[in-house]
Parts: structure tokens; sequence; C-alpha cells
């Protein structure tokens, strides 16, 4: 819509890498319409953030790029550890446990961030959205009912905003919000995505060499033909270019510069973790690396940065959509920040090898249990958990919550449920199930329980401040 040259949409998301996308992904099937710009004149180009762990592939299944996850990944390749240019033993770098009823995904999932990308922007596009590339963010300010954006293509009105621009946001440095944090690791990295002749090195393995310079790793990507090479330098700065990639992999290991085809992508960092002082500003909201940034040891991230746009979509819909009080939006901030800071916390140990990675870094065991939004316990559970997975009818119980709305689910109780007049609410019922127990649960549209309870009571009461009641949902 234009109103005096003035560009107007209800969410403004700055940034489309994996938080913006799949926010933008959330808020079309909402109905919710969003402008997603991207300063850059395309997709972010390299395989950096290759970690899907299980939690993030639950939120992915629902926002319907399940079966393309699936279809171009693959699970991680077995560590090998080489020496002096001979294979010294192989060793497991993630947790995986065998899929269960209750978590049907029990290992990470390994694909190059670049086609995750791809992936949630041809979601978008079969939901009516897009990306206006080339787009940049140059000043904004905001008042009582919204924010006006200067863009690069021209000023745009919107009733909020989500920075989802990276480490270094504009929109977090226009605003004079803080980043703490600290050094993870002074010596310098270098990530490169590469070609190899195929009879230097074998995909099987994710291939770790130690030396005095520095470790080098690397790890082919599942769905591709290429590998992802990261190297640490003790001393001096990584050369970026495809000379001084393949200088570092002849330096370091038995393979000639000859063998690295071709160096695809390259970049160089150094491990920080640092967390936003807020999550919001007014109608201005931070998520994925504009609010926190890892090491990428644990593969903590990118899945962070696309839990922290499934929480926040569902509330920008009830808020925009279904006349839930702004107030609602404050749960985002104290929901996503204490995660934040647990994960980076995680990431951080994980990177100087204080910590094993193991179960915390699937992230199924993340949950909202002293959040504003969760109250109740009932037979298992308690309100903040993560919702289970399970049979149901023929069918699964992630089957029953995929989509953009509340699931009342009844587990193993013939207690009175309502009928409620709108999608907005689906009612559920099915047999005692171990991982729940008996009661009744009220789950939320990003899958953790927000009302337990073994009737009906306080349940009115709860849903009021989402907007929702039980005559009309």
């Amino acid at each position: 819509m234009e109103l005096n040259n003035v560009k107007e949409t209800e969410v403004l998301i700055v940034g489309a890498g994996p938080c913006g996308l799949a926010l933008a992904c959330d808020l079309a099937r909402r109905g919710v319409p969003a402008l997603l710009v991207e300063q850059a004149p395309g997709l972010f180009p390299g395989s950096r953030g290759k970690g899907i762990q299980p939690r993030t592939r639950e939120v992915l299944d629902d926002l319907g790029v399940g079966d393309a996850v699936r279809e171009h990944g693959g699970p991680a390749p077995v560590g090998m550890t080489w020496q002096d240019g001979e294979r010294t033993g192989e060793h497991r770098m993630f947790r995986v446990a065998a899929p269960t009823d209750a978590e049907p995904y029990g290992e990470p999932w390994m694909m190059p961030q670049w086609r995750t990308q791809e992936i949630l922007l041809a979601r978008l596009r079969e939901l009516g959205g897009d990306v206006a590339f080339s787009t940049a963010l140059t000043g904004l300010g905001q008042d009582a009912d919204g924010v006006t954006a200067q863009l690069s293509t021209g000023p745009v009105r919107a009733s909020y905003l989500v920075a989802a621009d990276g480490g270094r946001s504009t929109v977090r440095r226009a605003l004079g919000i803080a980043m703490t944090g600290e050094t993870v690791d002074p010596a310098p990295m270098l990530v490169a995505d590469v070609r190899i002749a195929e009879a230097a090195l074998d995909r099987l393995n994710w291939h770790m060499m130690n030396t005095d310079a520095g470790y080098l790793a690397i790890c082919p990507l599942p769905g591709t033909a290429d590998f992802q090479l990261v190297a640490q330098f003790k001393e001096g700065e990584p050369d970026i270019s495809p000379a001084g990639v393949r200088a570092v992999v002849a330096e370091r290991t038995h393979l000639d510069a000859r063998d690295v085809t071709e160096v695809l992508w390259s970049s160089d960092f150094r491990p920080r973790a640092a967390l936003a002082d807020r999550f919001r500003d007014g109608r201005v909201f931070l998520a994925g690396d504009a609010a926190h940034v890892h090491s990428p040891a644990g593969g903590q991230g990118l899945n962070t940065s696309v839990q922290d746009a499934y929480n926040l979509g569902w509330k920008l819909g009830q808020v925009l959509r279904h006349g839930a009080p702004a107030a609602l939006l404050d749960s985002y901030e104290q929901e996503r920040r204490p995660i934040a800071a647990e994960v980076l916390g995680l990431s951080t140990r994980i990177h100087r090898g204080q910590q094993e990675r193991g179960a915390a870094t699937q992230q199924l065991g993340i949950g909202y249990r002293e959040g504003p939004l969760s109250v109740g316990r009932a037979g298992a559970l308690e309100a903040g958990d993560r919702a289970p997975d399970g049979p149901t009818g023929g069918r699964r119980l992630f089957d029953v919550f995929r989509g953009p709305h509340f699931t009342l689910l009844a587990v193993g109780t013939d207690a009175d449920l309502p009928e409620f007049g709108t999608p907005a609410v689906l009612v559920h019922r099915t047999d005692a199930y171990e991982a729940y127990g008996k009661g009744l649960f009220l789950v939320r549209p990003d899958g953790y329980i927000g009302w337990a309870g073994e009737d009906m009571t306080g349940l009115a009461e709860y849903l009021a401040p989402l907007g929702l009641d039980l005559a009309r949902g």
C-alpha cells in the first residue's frame, strides 16, 4: 500500500538470513503482511551455520520445509583425526540418539547455511512473500503508533520492525543498544567452502588436523560436492584469497594446494560471545545474531536465531490478527534473552574444551517454565515444557500441532472440552501417553505448553491476554 510515497506494511524485517526468512514465513502463514529487506544483492553464499539441531528440525518441519531439509541434508560425518598425513582415529562430533516417539530427531542434521536459506526463501515465495534485495536501512524513527524506516529505495511505515541483520546490526547500532560479551578465543579463524579432488580426500569423514600453527578441519557438506574448511591461526592473520586458502591446506595437511580445485567462498572471524543488553526498544525487536553472537562450537547460533523468530512470530500474529494486547510482546525478551544467555555460555564452554557436545546442544530441553506465559502442571509436564511428539489416531501429534494455531490437547481424560468458533484454536483428544501422562495441555503455536491442568479451571483467564476466549477462540 502506498500513502504519500511512503510504503506501508505491518512488520518490516531487516535481514534475510535464516532468522529473518523464518520469521517472514511464519508471519506469511498467519496472514500478516511483512516486508523483508536485505542490503546484499542475494542470499548469503557460504556454509557458515551448517548444523541444524533436533529442536530446529522440529521448527522447520512446522514451517513446512521438513521434507526439503531431509532431502538436502544429512547426518554429521564421523570425525577422523590425522597426524603427519596418517589417520589416527575416529570420534563422534555430536551426541547421536535413536529417534523416539517423543523426540523424532535424534541427531544434528548437516546442511550448509546457503541451502537452508534457499529452502526458506522458496517456502516464503510459496506463501506469497519475497525478499527485497539490494535494499539497505539508512535510518529509523518510531512513535507510539509505529516505525518509520528510511530505506535506500524509499521510506516505509510499519507497525513493528524486527532487526535480523546480524552481529553488526545496523538497527541495533541506530538504537544505541550495547552488546556485552567477550572474545572466546583470541586466535582468528578462516572459514571457506572448497572443492577438493575426489581422489585426494574422502567424503565419509569430518577430517581434523592439529598442528603447531593451529587446528584445521575439513567437513564434507551433505547434498553438495563441497567441503567446509575451518582453520585457526595462532599467529598472524588469515589470508582469505584462493591462494591463501590453498596455502593453509598444503601447509597443515597431506594434501597438495592443487587438490583444492575451487574456492567458492571464504571469510575470517574471531570467535566471540556477546549478548544485547535488551532485545526490544519500543516497537523494534532484535532477533538472531543482532541480539546474540556465538562461537561456532556446538552449532548453536543459527538454531537459536531461528527459534527467536519462531517465538516472536506467533506473538506478533496474536497482536496484529487476533486482538491480543501489545503487552504480549513483552514476553519475547522475557523468554528469549535468558535462553540466549544460557546457550552463549554453553557454546563458549564447548569452544574452550570445558564441556562436551551432548544433549544440551540439541536444544530439546530448552523451555520457558519460568516465563510469563507458563501456567500450571498436569501429568508428566509443566507449562513451559516442549510439547512432545507421539502417535495419535494413525498420525503424529506434530501433525496435529503443525500450523499457526494453538492446540488444546486432552490426553487420557474425559474432561469436557469447549468448541472454539475459530481455527485459531484446534481441540484434539488422544489416549493416555507416557510422555504427557494425563491432563489438559494448551500447546502454543511454537510447540511449547502454555497452560496445563486437570480440568478447565483457569483456562479462560489464561486465554484472554492472548486475544482468545472460550467462546470464540
